[in-house]
C-alpha cells in the first residue's frame, strides 16, 4: 500500500499495515528479550523512509546499523567517535534535565535552578560542566547574598551537586555539551525521495542510563520546540523510536512524567510520530500509554505473579479478536511474531492480529568500522573559542551587544630571538667570567686531591 506502512502478514496471508496518515498518533513496541523488538524497529524504519519519511532511532546495541545496507543512514554521536557529535549547553538543557541526568533531590534541584538563574541574571552563561561547577563555587563564596536575593542555598546541596557532576563527568557526561549547537531540524533530511535514518550509536552511552534517557527525551522536546504546528498530515514529518523508553521513566519525579505526558501530547500538532520500544507496557506510565494508538506486541515471559498480571494487563489493551486469544498468543509466539492493532482509516483501533512481521531489507546484524568510516566521511573537528561563540550566541539571543574576539599583535619567533641574535657582544662577554669559573673549578678539585693523598 502506498499510503501504508507494511508490517507483515497474518497466517491467512493477510497483509497488515499501518496507515500512513495514523503514524503521528504514536505507538508502543513491546516483547520480552530476544523476541524481536529490534527487527520491527528495522521493518518499521525502512518503511518509513521508503515512504519519505525520515526516522530517529537510538541503536542500543550496536545491531541496528545493518539498516544502512538499504536505506540513507546519518551516524550520531554524543562522544564524537561513531558519528556526528551532539551537543548543548548547560543553560539551554535546564534545570529539570539537568537534575534528571544529575540524580538530584528535589531541595538540590532548586539549588541548581537558582544556580542557573542567577547565571541568567548575570549575564554570564553557562556552557559546560566546569562552568556549571564554578558557578556554584562563586554561589557558595556569595551564599548570604545568594539565599537574601533567590531563596535558601545550602552547603551540603551544593556539595552533593558538584559530587554528583564528577560522577557524570566519569560517564562521559561532559562531552554532551559544547560547540556547535546541535540543530533539531537537521534530522529532517530525504535523499533522493527516501527518508534519512538517524541513528544515535548509543551502545556506550547505554553504560549512563539516565544520560541516555534524558538525552532521548531532551532531543524530544526540541523538536516540540522548534517544528511549527502543522496538524494533521497525508504522512508525518519525522517518526521518533524511543529505545529502552524505561530508562526515562523509572524512578521518575512527578514533574518529569508529568512533561513527557504533555510534550508526547502536543508533539503530533507538530507532525511527529513518537513509538516507545520496551520490554513490557508497564514501563510506561499510563498517561503515556493511553496516547499510543499503534501497538505492536511480541511475546511476553510470565514466570512470576507479577508477571502473569502484565500478561493480563497487554491483553485487555487490544480491541478483541474473536478468532484470536490474546491472553494464550502473547505466550507462546515465537521470534519475529507479534501481536498488531493499528488505527483504521476512522481512527479506531483495528481488532488484534496474530502476525509474522515482515524481514527487514536491510542487513540484520552491524555493519563494520569501515564501513560505518565511509558512510561519515570526515567528521567535523571541535571549534576553537567555543566558550566565546557560546557566548556571543546566548547574548544575541537576548538583544545584547556581542564580545569582540581577543586581539593582540601577532609575535613571530624571529622578533622573539631577535634581541639574542642582535647582541652579540653580549654573549661574548659572559667568556672571561665562564674561563674564571673553570680555572676555579679545577684548583678546587686539586686541592681536595692533594689532601686526600696526605
Amino acid at each position: 500500500m502506498a499510503d501504508a506502512v507494511d508490517i507483515g502478514v497474518t497466517a491467512s496471508g493477510e497483509a497488515v499495515a499501518l496507515p500512513l496518515r495514523f503514524a503521528n498518533r504514536h505507538g508502543l513496541i513491546t516483547g520480552a528479550t530476544g523476541t524481536g523488538k529490534s527487527t520491527s524497529l528495522q521493518r518499521l524504519a525502512e518503511e518509513f523512509s521508503a515512504a519519505g519519511v525520515p526516522v530517529f532511532a537510538a541503536d542500543v546495541k550496536g545491531d541496528l546499523s545493518g539498516i544502512a545496507t538499504a536505506t540513507p543512514v546519518k551516524f550520531w554521536d554524543v562522544f564524537g567517535a561513531k558519528g556526528y557529535p551532539i551537543k548543548t549547553s548547560v543553560q539551554e538543557m535546564g534545570a529539570v534535565l539537568l537534575s534528571r541526568m544529575l540524580n538530584l533531590n528535589e531541595t538540590q534541584a532548586g539549588t541548581l535552578a537558582i544556580a542557573l538563574k542567577k547565571a541568567e541574571d548575570d549575564q554570564n552563561y553557562l556552557l559546560g560542566l566546569d562552568d556549571l561547577r564554578w558557578a556554584l563555587v562563586e554561589m557558595q563564596d556569595k551564599r548570604e547574598e545568594v539565599c537574601q536575593k533567590y531563596g535558601n542555598v545550602t552547603a551540603s546541596s551544593i556539595a552533593t551537586i558538584q559530587r554528583n557532576i564528577l560522577t557524570l563527568e566519569a560517564q562521559g557526561g561532559e562531552k554532551l555539551f559544547g560547540e556547535p549547537p546541535f540543530d533539531i531540524t537537521g534530522l529532517l533530511q530525504t535523499v533522493d525521495g527516501r527518508g534519512t535514518v538517524n541513528l544515535l550509536h548509543a551502545d556506550q552511552l547505554m553504560e549512563a542510563p539516565k544520560l541516555y534517557g534524558v538525552l532521548i527525551y531532551w532531543l524530544l522536546t526540541e523538536l516540540f520546540r522548534k517544528l511549527p504546528e502543522v496538524g494533521d498530515l497525508d504522512k508525518p514529518k519525522l517518526v521518533f523510536f524511543f529505545d529502552e523508553a524505561h530508562l526515562l521513566f523509572r524512578d521518575a519525579p512527578k514533574h518529569l512524567l508529568e512533561s513527557v505526558e504533555r510534550v508526547v501530547r502536543l508533539v503530533r500538532s507538530k507532525g511527529v510520530g513518537v513509538y516507545f520500544v520496551t520490554q513490557s507496557p508497564a514501563d510506561v506510565p499510563d498517561g503515556v500509554l493511553a496516547q499510543l494508538g499503534n501497538r505492536i506486541q511480541h511475546a511476553l515471559r510470565a514466570y512470576t505473579p507479577k508477571e502473569q498480571r502484565f500478561v493480563k494487563a497487554a491483553a485487555r489493551a487490544f480491541r478483541p479478536n474473536p478468532a484470536i486469544d490474546v491472553e494464550k498468543a502473547v505466550l507462546e509466539m515465537g521470534v519475529g511474531e507479534a501481536l498488531v492493532s493499528t488505527l483504521l482509516a476512522d481512527g479506531v483501533p483495528s481488532p488484534v492480529e496474530r502476525v509474522k512481521v515482515a524481514k527487514p531489507a536491510g542487513q540484520l546484524g552491524p555493519i563494520s568500522d569501515l564501513e560505518r568510516e565511509i558512510i561519515n566521511g570526515v567528521l567535523p573537528a571541535e571549534l576553537p573559542d567555543q566558550a566565546r561563540q557560546f557566548e556571543n550566541r546566548q547574548r544575541a539571543a537576548r538583544g545584547l551587544d556581542t564580545v569582540p574576539a581577543a586581539t593582540g599583535e601577532a609575535v613571530s619567533m624571529d622578533k622573539v630571538l631577535a634581541p639574542l641574535r642582535g647582541a652579540p657582544t653580549a654573549r661574548w662577554s659572559m667568556l672571561p667570567r665562564l674561563v674564571f669559573g673553570v680555572i676555579c673549578l679545577v684548583a678546587s678539585a686539586g686541592m681536595l686531591w692533594q689532601a686526600g693523598v696526605s
